[in-house]
């Protein structure tokens, strides 16, 4: 297999790029909009074509790259079936099986972070987005995010993977790259906890300030990056 994570320094989002296999078809998961040359000349270079884009949820701290990557490369543009984005061209609903080349991904329906957040896993890793991140996990204060929702998601079924299950996040600020099920069971602090009310209790009561790129971000994310022309 093919796998490569990409960064994106000033929103702090990973971008990830799979491929079963060299020479063959490829996917995207979490793309952003500037960096498009970049994933282009990326696939060029190993010798991929790159066949689909998913977004794990309507991003708030950047635009994606899924309109602009489905004009030039005339892609499938992937996101869970409760999005608002009805630009993609195909949704997924709880576990529908992405096949790509061979490569094998589970949708799981993850909602707290957005009420329509999905994440994406494979047989020994998982694409968590907002909802599950390492050490920490999405806030649930805006584009109707529910702390509840967040608690049945985290822990009846990402952390009902197997504990050598890699994590691999939507952002990340604090230069980690990878962690465990195991490891985000035992030292996520905010998975501390005895109810999904004392986890509301935490979420409800974190007062951060909305994304800086929030208002350009969401609409244009809703048009698959773009303000015209969905």
């Amino acid at each position: 297999m093919i796998f490569r994570q990409l960064y994106d320094l000033e929103s702090g989002t990973y971008t990830y790029l799979l491929a079963a296999r060299a020479g063959g078809e490829a996917l995207l998961i979490d793309p952003v909009l500037e960096n498009t040359k970049q994933y282009v000349t990326l696939i060029e270079q190993l010798g991929l074509q790159l066949v689909m884009a998913i977004d794990t949820h309507t991003h708030a701290d950047h635009v994606t790259a899924l309109g602009a990557l489905r004009d030039e490369l005339d892609i499938t543009t992937v996101m869970g079936e409760r999005t608002k984005a009805e630009c993609v061209n195909r949704t997924v609903k709880e576990d529908e099986i992405i096949d790509v080349d061979g490569l094998k991904l589970r949708a799981m329906f993850t909602p707290g972070h957005t009420d329509e957040s999905f994440s994406f896993a494979m047989k020994d890793r998982v694409f968590t987005g907002d909802a599950l991140l390492i050490r920490g996990t999405g806030r649930t204060d805006f584009q109707n995010g529910d702390p509840h929702a967040a608690y049945d998601s985290l822990f009846n079924k990402l952390l009902k993977l197997p504990d050598d299950t890699w994590v691999y996040p939507a952002h990340d600020y604090k230069g980690w790259t990878v962690s465990t099920i195991d490891e985000e069971r035992r030292f996520n602090p905010r998975l501390q906890v005895k109810s999904a009310e004392e986890y509301a209790d935490i979420m409800n009561n974190l007062n951060l300030p909305n994304p800086k790129m929030m208002d350009i971000a969401v609409p244009a994310n809703l048009q698959c990056g773009r303000q015209n022309n969905p």
